[in-house]
């Protein structure tokens, strides 16, 4: 290991860690180093751009790291990241598992595992279903809910209009909206065969570094198998896999969630 590299990470974190401005007596003191050493150091990430040095010789981060960090977060592919969160519940449950986004009124399937069992729910990748009856299309659609005031208006003009799929579908916005606030506060989504009859299904929300619902994991299974107790468990497993998918794109707890969804360029 390079020592003098480690040394100017260990300093870099510990700035970052202290989120205040700090002297060289507090690095040198914090890492066990000599003052000369640690304002070498010091002076060496002030010249690399990633620590600005304040008119009283205080230390601080400077955004470069923001810079690199935002340009790693905003390299990754949901759909690689969450693969192996797709993978494990799928294991887990031996149910479909889906990777889903919000197009306008519609979601589409990015990815899925298919459930081994020999009853279970159909879907492919890169079909769509309506976002008003499907777990993953609900979810998202609950994160981009604007204010309450506006947010009926807003259902209406994102959905144009709410054909029953099934006797389960909901028929008025407001119903629709009142489900998607339950589903904002609850943190996930629940279809009770309202896209097709016998198919139930959970959704949770995968959030990005800055807070933005850009996917849904989602879970479809026969209604027969949706029962009360299991319900419960299996919503719990799912938002578990979306917090960690979350966490993979650099979603933390200081990412404040936003009133909206990322969606393709055929978005309305």
């Amino acid at each position: 290991m390079d020592k003098t590299l480690a040394k100017g990470m260990a300093v870099l974190e510990y700035l970052v860690e202290q989120a205040r401005p700090c002297g060289v007596s507090d690095v040198a003191r914090a890492l066990d180093l000599a003052a000369s050493n640690a304002h070498r150091t010091l002076q060496s990430l002030v010249a690399l751009g990633y620590v600005r040095r304040s008119p009283d010789a205080r230390y601080a981060p400077s955004l470069r790291l923001f810079e690199l960090g935002s340009r790693v977060v905003g390299g990754l592919d949901v759909k690689q990241v969450a693969r192996a969160e797709l993978a494990g519940l799928a294991q887990e449950t031996e149910e479909t598992i889906h990777l889903a986004v919000l197009d306008g009124a519609e979601v589409i399937y990015l990815d899925k595992i298919d459930s081994p069992q020999p009853v279970a729910a159909y879907s492919r990748i890169g079909g769509r279903a309506p976002a008003q009856c499907v777990a993953t299309g609900k979810v998202l659609l609950a994160q981009a809910l604007p204010d309450p005031e506006r947010a009926e208006a807003w259902l209406a003009s994102v959905i144009p209009e709410l054909p029953p799929h099934t006797r389960y579908s909901h028929r008025s916005y407001r119903g629709l909206l009142e489900d998607l606030q339950a589903v904002r506060v609850q943190g996930h989504a629940l279809n009770r065969g309202e896209w097709r009859e016998g198919v139930s299904g959970l959704g949770a929300p995968v959030f990005d570094g800055q807070g933005t619902a850009v996917a849904a994991l989602g879970m479809s299974l026969p209604s027969v198998r949706f029962t009360p107790q299991r319900v419960p468990v299996l919503a719990e497993l799912l938002r578990a896999a979306a917090a960690r998918a979350s966490a993979a794109l650099g979603y933390g707890p200081a990412s404040a969630p936003r009133a909206q969804t990322r969606r393709t360029a055929q978005a309305t």
